[in-house]
């Protein structure tokens, strides 16, 4: 056995002088070195996808108008964010956090004036159109609006954003609301479209590097 190991550890010492021979060789003048290998292309991969927000067949559908003018775009917009503030104090309650429903409460003391007259305007639309069944018209559009923020999918997305948008709309000062509805009606309504799965991976970008040279 001892001679066996004599014989293993010659054999290995040759071969580590070897090896060191030959890296410590010298390169002769005039001789370029050898070159770097060439960097290894990275495999091309298919992107994952990006879009965090795509409306599917469960996400509710905002209500189509014909042709409004300005005000009654901004009397929508109004009678739209009502709504989802409404809609929010019924279904949000599984948060005392978001206080939905002192939201509510508080927008509808605070913006009543506001809000009646986008009644009236929304009313008045419906009448340009449809004359004697203009109310019918109305509540049927008003219960389409109701509807149109109702969802499961995407009820605690929602439920965040309504918290914070009734905040914000209580910030309004009276007689404004019109100018700043349109915005927090978007705002919420984005919120009721689900999140893929796949948006929340990033996708990892591999930079190859080469070898150094020895």
């Amino acid at each position: 056995m001892v001679r066996t190991a004599l014989m293993f550890c010659a054999t290995t010492g040759l071969a580590l002088g070897v090896a060191v021979t030959a890296a410590a060789k010298p390169v002769k003048a005039g001789r370029r070195p050898p070159a770097d290998p060439a960097p290894i292309s990275a495999v091309p991969v298919a992107p994952l996808p990006t879009e965090a927000t795509v409306p599917g067949m469960m996400t509710p559908k905002e209500v189509k108008l014909r042709p409004t003018t300005p005000a009654e775009a901004e009397a929508n917009a109004v009678w739209s964010t009502r709504a989802a503030l409404n809609i929010a104090a019924l279904q949000c309650q599984f948060s005392p956090f978001l206080a939905t429903v002192r939201n509510y409460n508080d927008f509808l003391r605070q913006h009543a004036e506001e809000l009646d007259r986008a009644r009236v305007t929304m009313v008045a639309h419906f009448k340009r159109y449809d004359t004697t069944q203009a109310q019918n018209s109305f509540d049927r559009y008003t219960t389409q609006t109701y509807n149109s923020y109702s969802t499961l999918d995407a009820q605690f997305a929602f439920c965040d954003e309504a918290g914070m948008a009734g905040r914000k709309a209580l910030t309004v000062r009276k007689g404004e609301l019109g100018r700043r509805a349109a915005a927090v009606r978007d705002e919420i309504r984005a919120s009721l479209i689900p999140v893929s799965a796949l948006a929340l991976l990033k996708p990892v970008e591999l930079t190859p590097t080469s070898l150094p040279a020895l």
